[in-house]
């Protein structure tokens, strides 16, 4: 089986060069002349070592292989994240290179799936949404839903990102996790 390189997402797990990678970053380029392509930032998910590739159009890739387990996160100790298979109540620790960006969305009951590349975890998938609460931004604006004018927001996690501007501390928040950004409002 085969990966069309105009199949290319964030989160794709393939193989390159015999080395699993996940695609981090990816940009469509179709220029005036010649043949389009995918400009991709990948990620090895053995070293965490992150490198820039482009694929022609029509390119085929190969899938990672790699094993996924459910696993909950249940909390930091050290720098050092631990993770619990919800099947048989093993724990595991990852190192903040594993787990990159993805700590940003990591509350203490989150369930994730846990990437392993030859029997070694490699890293986490989070959900795609998730719940976190504001705490700190600008005081909100009454009246100013029309516009789309966004301001800075940072979450309980330390993850920053652009909240529309009636948004006020202390509000829950559903943030996408393949983007980074704001979905909505949750009511509590």
């Amino acid at each position: 089986m085969s990966i069309d390189s105009s199949d290319i997402k964030k989160g794709l797990k393939i193989q390159l060069d015999g080395v699993p990678f996940t695609v981090i970053e990816f940009q469509f380029v179709k220029p005036g002349k010649g043949t389009a392509f995918t400009r991709t930032r990948v990620k090895n998910l053995m070293t965490g070592a992150v490198i820039d590739r482009t694929f022609r159009s029509g390119e085929k890739l190969t899938p990672a292989d790699i094993e996924q387990h459910a696993m909950q996160f249940l909390y930091k100790e050290g720098d050092m994240f631990v993770f619990m298979d919800t099947s048989n109540y093993e724990q595991i620790q990852l190192a903040p290179e594993l787990i990159g960006d993805d700590q940003y969305y990591l509350l203490e009951g989150t369930a994730v799936d846990v990437l392993f590349v030859s029997g070694r975890a490699a890293g986490v998938t989070p959900p795609t949404f998730v719940i976190l609460k504001v705490v700190e931004t600008e005081p909100g604006f009454k009246g100013d839903t029309t516009s789309n004018v966004q301001k800075p927001a940072k979450m309980e996690t330390g993850l920053q990102i652009s909240v529309p501007l009636f948004i006020e501390q202390g509000e829950t928040l559903r943030v996408d996790t393949r983007t980074g950004a704001y979905v909505e409002r949750v009511k509590k």
